[in-house]
C-alpha cells in the first residue's frame, strides 16, 4: 500500500458527518490543495465540481430543515451532466474530495436537498445539473460514528478472501443517504459486483461505497 492510500485509509476511520462549524477561515494552502484536487477529478471524470468559499446563504437558518447546520460558509457544489448515470459518478468522485479534506484536518457533510438555492452562485451550464453539495470547514466537533449493518447483511455468499472483507468493512464506514446502506457486494470469480436500488440518492451512495471498497481492498471494481 502506498503512503497516499494509507492516509486515505486513516481518513475513512476518522471521517464522520459534521453539521456544526467554527467561523475559522480555511487555510490558504488547504484551499489550494482542494482546488487542485477538484481540478484533477473534473478532468478525469468529466464532472464540474466547484469549491465555494465564504458564502453563508445556502445554509441560512431561516430555511426550514437547516437548524441542524450552523456556520456553514464553505461548500463544494457537485455538478455534472444531467444524466442518470452521473449520480454514481458524483458519489465516487465526491467522496474522494471528502476524504482528501479529512487528511487536511477538515470536516465535511454530504447534503442532498437540505440547502437553499443561491441563484448567483449555483449556476450550471446547459445540460448540467447540481446534484448535491458537500459542506466543508473546521467542525466544532469531529462527529460521531454512524450505526452500521452487519457484514453479512451487505454481502452475497460467504468464505470471502481477506481483501474482499477489508473492502466491505471500509464500505460500511461510508456515508450513505439517510444512513440506509442500501448496497450489496458480491464476488464473482475475481470480479466484484456492487449493487444498489436504481434511485437517485442510492446511486450516489453506491459511488461513495465503491470508492471506500477500493481503498479498503486495494483493488479496483
Amino acid at each position: 500500500m502506498n503512503s497516499d492510500n494509507d492516509l486515505i485509509q486513516k481518513a475513512i476511520l476518522k471521517r464522520h458527518a459534521v453539521r456544526h462549524y467554527t467561523k475559522k477561515k480555511l487555510d490558504e494552502n488547504i484551499v489550494l490543495t482542494l482546488q487542485n484536487e477538484i481540478k484533477q477529478l473534473n478532468a478525469k471524470s468529466g464532472l464540474n465540481f466547484k469549491l465555494v468559499l465564504n458564502e453563508p446563504r445556502a445554509f441560512r437558518r431561516s430555511i426550514l430543515g437547516l437548524a441542524q447546520f450552523s456556520n456553514v460558509r464553505n461548500y463544494i457544489m457537485l455538478i455534472g451532466p444531467d444524466d442518470h448515470a452521473t449520480y454514481e459518478k458524483v458519489g465516487y468522485y465526491g467522496e474522494q474530495i471528502v476524504l482528501r479534506a479529512q487528511t487536511e484536518g477538515l470536516n465535511t457533510c454530504w447534503v442532498g436537498g437540505s440547502f437553499a438555492h443561491v441563484p448567483d452562485i449555483m449556476v450550471t451550464e446547459k445540460d448540467e445539473k447540481l446534484y448535491c453539495i458537500i459542506a466543508i470547514g473546521y467542525g466544532k466537533n469531529n462527529g460521531k460514528q454512524h450505526k452500521s449493518k452487519p457484514y453479512k447483511a451487505v454481502v452475497v455468499g460467504s468464505n470471502h478472501p481477506e481483501w474482499f472483507k477489508d473492502g466491505v468493512k471500509a464500505a460500511l464506514l461510508a456515508p450513505t443517504a439517510f444512513n440506509s446502506q442500501n448496497f450489496t457486494f458480491e464476488l464473482k470469480g475475481n470480479s466484484v459486483l456492487a449493487c444498489a436500488p436504481d434511485k437517485e440518492y442510492d446511486q450516489i451512495s453506491l459511488g461513495i461505497v465503491k470508492y471506500h471498497f477500493e481503498i479498503g481492498s486495494g483493488r479496483k471494481i
